[in-house]
């Protein structure tokens, strides 16, 4: 994501726990309201430019802002932009900045922060990368106001800076968005509600924050990640505990206040107790990719990849990632089930169909090279998902290296072009928040612009990429639903990513927190504590 149970001995996992949790209070904070979060997956990169791991989204959550967010009902709306307007053309944006807005150094926002902010997020975003070619240039017409010029009519303008996941287009100050996109920001400096404790920061392990007390929140309420964000506690601690019954414990404890990701089958026990609340925050829920890395052997082959299409069933993976079908779902759609793009088109039969897959395997000319595949060993939602389809490759004939490490090394290897052989990989798995994914724009998965602007396994299409072009010039719903199938076939055809199903994963907290916002992600603003 841009996320075997547990992997930990309960020994070492409570010594660790005890370790950070031990740790959290700072002298004189006995009258500090603090929330306690045990998160998803653990904070080493914190550039959520730089990547697409939502551990990174997450913190940008906490210390940055937008210009607009999206709404629950799907609208974009203005965030820290005062008022905005488009020219009868169609051509002209003119956005202009709300009073207050200020950096966590002291300085103002400006025009030029809010320019390369956007510029650096659509050097590496899907979606930004798609508004950046529409666009002709930006201007500050002066420090609070700025326009954005098209080349020619742009549908999604609104969409593209509000974009609810990752990458979430950010502002930073200036000095910060000149770092090169491919590179890691030095600073933490946001404009948002909560501020970085640079000197607390502990990688993998702790990741600390304070109210901002000079933001000023928008007078609307919140929805999603629009509206008013009012700050409520004096204290934010992003804690990594992997032992899923250390953690369920914890909160039973009250030692902590909120888990993210609690394990699926530790519900039950949780569900007893009447002092925590299990809230589907995300109801959109998330879904599973398998992704395979297109510039070397054996993956460079589409009949290979079909190959492995033909191999893999949804339901398998399912029942091992999740396991209980109160939570997770078939889905065959890469632009989701339940929402308007939704369709079956190109996808495969539920069953796996063995034969064919060794027919393509043969017909493709696969000659024993090894397949690197990439499993972390640290997320309980992703450690299933490899030996799944490790199994199915070694069922049909194929040769694999299945290499463990943590999520965030991982990270870090996916985004190396290198040969396998040299550094580099074939096959990696991760998950999505469902609002990652609904249309072509936003959805990296099929992404098509190759080495140099395409997602971690870098296809190659340009006829995809024309068909990414046609949705975004379209105004008419049933267009871009007839454009997005004609996607979808053929990214199954070229099996871009395989999607291995959706689950829902509620979050858990304690009842003495009151304010938990339903969002694509965890937002920490809204929440009072008891």
């Amino acid at each position: 994501m841009d996320h075997v149970r547990r992997w930990t001995g309960l020994t070492a996992a409570l010594l660790a726990a005890a370790a950070v949790l031990g740790a959290t209070a700072p002298a004189g904070a006995e009258d500090q309201k603090v929330l306690k979060a045990v998160m998803g997956t653990p904070a080493r990169i914190l550039d959520p430019i730089f990547t697409t791991a939502y551990a990174a989204r997450n913190h940008g959550y906490m210390i940055f802002d937008t210009l607009f967010a999206i709404d629950e009902t799907f609208v974009p709306k203005p965030q820290m932009v005062k008022e905005w307007s488009v020219s009868k053309d169609q051509l002209t944006y003119t956005f202009t900045l709300r009073d207050g807005l200020k950096w966590h150094d002291g300085a103002p926002v400006t025009s030029e922060d809010c320019i390369a902010s956007i510029k650096r997020w659509g050097a590496v975003d899907g979606m930004g990368q798609k508004l950046m070619d529409f666009t002709k240039d930006m201007v500050a017409v002066n420090d609070k106001t700025f326009t954005l010029v098209l080349k020619e009519p742009y549908g999604l303008v609104l969409q593209s800076l509000g974009k609810p996941s990752s990458n979430v287009p950010f502002m930073m100050p200036k000095r910060i968005a000149m770092t090169d996109a491919h590179e890691q920001i030095k600073e933490q400096i946001g404009s948002g509600p909560f501020k970085f404790v640079a000197a607390e920061f502990q990688p993998d392990s702790k990741v600390v924050y304070v109210k901002n007390t000079d933001y000023v929140p928008r007078a609307e309420p919140p929805s999603w990640a629009s509206g008013g964000k009012i700050v409520k506690v004096d204290r934010v601690e992003h804690l990594n505990i992997t032992d899923a019954q250390t953690i369920a414990n914890a909160l039973i404890n009250g030692e902590i206040d909120y888990v993210e990701q609690p394990a699926i089958d530790m519900l039950p026990l949780l569900q007893k107790e009447s002092k925590i609340t299990i809230f589907n925050y995300n109801p959109l829920g998330f879904v599973g990719m398998s992704r395979m890395n297109q510039l070397y052997p054996p993956f460079n082959n589409p009949k290979i990849r079909q190959a492995v299409l033909h191999a893999v069933s949804q339901e398998d993976y399912l029942e091992a990632q999740i396991g209980n079908a109160e939570y997770f779902k078939v889905c065959k759609a890469m632009f989701i089930c339940g929402t308007p793009l939704a369709t079956d088109a190109g996808a495969p039969p539920s069953k796996p169909d063995l034969a064919l897959a060794k027919k393509l395997l043969e017909e493709g000319g696969y000659d024993g090279t090894p397949v690197v595949v990439m499993q972390p060993t640290d997320i309980s939602i992703l450690a299933p998902l490899a030996p799944v389809t490790v199994q199915a490759m070694r069922a049909i004939g194929m040769k694999v290296d299945m290499q463990s490490m943590d999520w965030q090394t991982l990270v870090g290897r996916r985004a190396k072009q290198d040969p396998p052989a040299q550094g580099g990989w074939n096959m990696f798995h991760t998950t999505w928040v469902a609002a990652d994914m609904l249309t072509p724009v936003q959805n990296l998965g099929v992404n098509a612009r190759g080495k140099t602007g395409g997602w971690f396994g870098w296809p190659d299409d340009p006829e995809v990429e024309k068909l990414r072009d046609q949705f975004v010039r379209s105004t008419d719903p049933a267009k871009q639903k007839e454009i997005a199938e004609a996607i979808q076939v053929k990214a199954y055809e070229d099996v871009m990513w395989i999607p291995t199903g959706m689950y829902f994963q509620p979050m858990a907290y304690r009842t003495n927190l009151v304010g938990v916002l339903k969002a694509p992600a965890p937002l920490f603003w809204n929440i009072e504590k008891h």
